[in-house]
């Protein structure tokens, strides 16, 4: 497979210097294998989403020097793409329709069910009877689609973590309100756009499991992976907003590549020079500017 990458940014706000080190990075892997780099914005929430933190997000990571190559791709207009694929898994018999709300989940995930981690979802809809699904129905709340992953263990490489395992719990593969959820629009997106490396944050890695088994359902090849180490604020806490003015609003582009750098160990931040090996593989923390 290529050494195809790319940035999938949610363009819900400004992003932070978290989020453009771990763009850079990304950008540095695909560039320093001579591969092509792809630019995808992650709007599936409508209600979050907006054009104008969009246009901003771009306009920083071109201050910072990250270029891409095509046209932006917007997960919003693939719609009909996901949906294949949803209608593909349930095609299979792997998808059933969930009706819990946030609160019974919270309170079904709390409890012991087995290998799954904690906080997996235990397949309570999945073990609804006829009736039970009737009464659900006439409740008139609609239903997400659920991926009956039935509780299997999942293997992966990743180039900065090794072999990584993990068990996958029956996830959203399609909210109640229509929308595609990330985990299956991640998958779809990558496949089409070519992508043979996903270079992204550690805080992603438990979800690729959930990836992983997804692209083998579909018949689809798996990219590689590289999940790279987070930057935290003094709390120890991933870096957020609520640590300080952390965006370019706050500081030149050329200041946040050279802070980039130094949290790399002072690695190149030229593809020509770039040593994926190299990178640093603890959090940094950010103790301001």
């Amino acid at each position: 497979m290529s050494s195809d990458g790319r940035y999938a940014p949610s363009p819900t706000g400004a992003l932070h210097l978290g989020n453009l080190r771990t763009a850079m990075i990304a950008w540095l892997f695909a560039r320093s294998a001579g591969a092509r780099f792809l630019m995808r914005i992650d709007d599936l929430d409508p209600q979050r989403s907006r054009r104008e933190w969009e246009q901003r997000q771009l306009g920083d990571l071109n201050a910072i020097g990250v270029d891409w190559d095509g046209p932006v791709v917007r997960q919003s207009e693939r719609r009909a793409r996901h949906i294949e694929a949803i209608e593909r898994l349930k095609a299979d018999g792997c998808v059933y329709r969930c009706w819990c709300t946030r609160t019974e989940i919270r309170e079904a995930a709390s409890a012991a069910h087995g290998p799954l981690p904690e906080g997996a979802y235990p397949g309570t809809c999945r073990r609804l009877s006829a009736s039970e699904r009737f009464e659900c129905q006439m409740r008139g709340r609609p239903p997400a689609l659920r991926l009956d992953a039935g509780g299997e263990q999942v293997e992966f490489e990743d180039r900065l973590h090794g072999t990584v395992s993990g068990w996958v719990d029956d996830f959203v593969l399609q909210r109640g309100d229509g929308t595609p959820a990330y985990n299956l629009a991640v998958v779809v997106d990558d496949l089409d756009q070519g992508i043979g490396e996903v270079v992204r944050g550690e805080d992603l890695l438990d979800s690729t499991a959930r990836q992983v088994l997804l692209s083998r359902l579909l018949g689809l090849p798996s990219p590689g992976y590289a999940h790279v180490p987070l930057v935290l604020g003094a709390d120890g806490a991933r870096l957020a907003k609520r640590h300080g003015a952390i965006t370019l609003a706050g500081m030149p582009a050329e200041r946040a590549r050279e802070w980039i750098a130094d949290s790399l160990g002072g690695i190149s931040l030229d593809p020509a020079d770039f040593d994926p090996d190299a990178l640093p593989r603890m959090p940094t923390t950010f103790g301001g500017l």
